[in-house]
């Protein structure tokens, strides 16, 4: 039985969501991001996109490409609301769900168009059911794997439907551009230019030992892809790899206590969420970027898996303070990855609990603290000034 997989991309998602919610921003350019020359593009309305603005563009280049356009701070809540909707619609359809990012996700209909219809019809009904839960539009790619799929939705945007039947699978690697491949980013496209690759289906002339020294592992996927195939499965849950928090600062610095006090603020959001979720992780990694936009990131493994704010301040402290000191940053960001489920979570305590002397006595606090900012809000109850340590 041949596969069907729908990908569902909603449109402009976040751009849209703000035209939705303020009707004078409809059919006006959009770019939703921030107001500040500091951040990046999260999303451009399709009429910003006219003017070439797109997303990671940095806002004040956005502002040159489109003066007159309509920039707006990021309302996370608000779309993560609208998001559950759609991710609930879609569920109505089959239980074969994968949400791959707030405004996408996978659906297999494999078999199941006895019940529901031909793919193209119950593509159709997607896309109506999505608009009746939220006034918004979606574009649907349907094909017989993930790959396809997801190639599929990007022909026919804004709100489009697109199929790749197998017979036509052929057609669709014959002109596909190799910088449309998913994972496939600016150096791999140098390195595939190099060897006179520039559609999906030249890289079958080339031998998979070539490809594998040039692209690494990615290569064998490529020759995959090149063919046709992927046979990677729908997951309706993917457990999170990782949780971080990072910030792009209102300017430019060297100044250690504002970069600590950033650091500190990331890491009480990357523990509560630990905690809240009974994870602990492993692997703390600290990212900046410098005022030249060039990234760097930093790592340090645990002895043991831990979910403290503290434990995960104080280790990415001493990676910024092996940094050379004299570099200017703009974005500063922590996180852990490794994650694995906390054994034996201790009762929340309130703030008048005895401690629990078996473990970390940071962690009890931390845990009081999570239950006054639950309760009370997140501003609540804050570390002074001389935790900055």
């Amino acid at each position: 039985m041949n596969r069907i997989i729908l990908h569902i991309d909603m449109d402009a998602f976040y751009a849209s969501v703000e035209q939705l919610d303020h009707a004078p921003f409809r059919g006006k350019p959009v770019i939703v991001g921030g107001t500040s020359n500091r951040g990046v593009v999260s999303t451009a309305s399709y009429e910003a996109r006219k003017f070439g603005v797109h997303s990671a563009m940095p806002i004040f280049q956005a502002k040159q490409k489109c003066p007159h356009g309509i920039f707006l701070p990021v309302r996370m809540m608000r779309y993560k609301e609208l998001s559950r909707q759609i991710m609930s619609t879609l569920e109505g359809f089959t239980p074969l769900v994968e949400q791959i990012s707030i405004d996408e996700a996978y659906l297999d209909i494999s078999g199941t168009e006895r019940l529901l219809g031909t793919p193209v019809e119950i593509g159709c009904r997607v896309k109506e059911g999505i608009k009746a839960a939220t006034s918004l539009s979606c574009s649907v790619g349907i094909a017989p794997n993930k790959f396809l799929a997801k190639i599929a939705s990007e022909m026919k945007k804004p709100d489009g439907l697109t199929i790749i039947r197998p017979d036509g699978v052929q057609g669709v690697i014959d002109r596909l551009p190799i910088e449309k491949v998913p994972g496939v980013g600016e150096k791999t496209v140098l390195i595939l230019r190099n060897l006179g690759v520039s559609r999906l289906v030249d890289v079958r002339r080339l031998h998979e030992h070539t490809l594998i020294e040039k692209a690494g592992k990615f290569g064998r996927r490529l020759l995959d892809l090149s063919k046709g195939i992927d046979t990677s499965p729908v997951l309706p849950y993917t457990e999170a790899k990782s949780i971080s928090s990072e910030d792009t600062l209102p300017e430019d610095t060297d100044d250690m206590e504002i970069l600590k006090r950033q650091l500190l603020i990331q890491a009480e959001l990357v523990g509560r969420k630990l905690r809240k979720n009974g994870l602990k992780g492993s692997t703390v990694t600290l990212k900046l970027k410098s005022s030249d936009f060039k990234q760097t990131s930093r790592s340090v493994t645990l002895d043991e898996p831990a979910n403290s704010t503290n434990l995960i301040y104080e280790r990415g402290l001493r990676l910024l303070q092996d940094l050379d000191a004299s570099t200017r940053f703009r974005l500063i960001g922590i996180g852990i990855s490794n994650l694995s489920p906390e054994k034996g979570v201790i009762e929340q305590l309130n703030l008048f609990k005895k401690l629990d002397v078996r473990e970390d006595p940071w962690v009890n606090v931390e845990r009081a603290m999570d239950t006054i900012k639950d309760r009370f809000g997140k501003n609540a109850i804050k570390r002074g000034a001389h935790d900055l340590g």
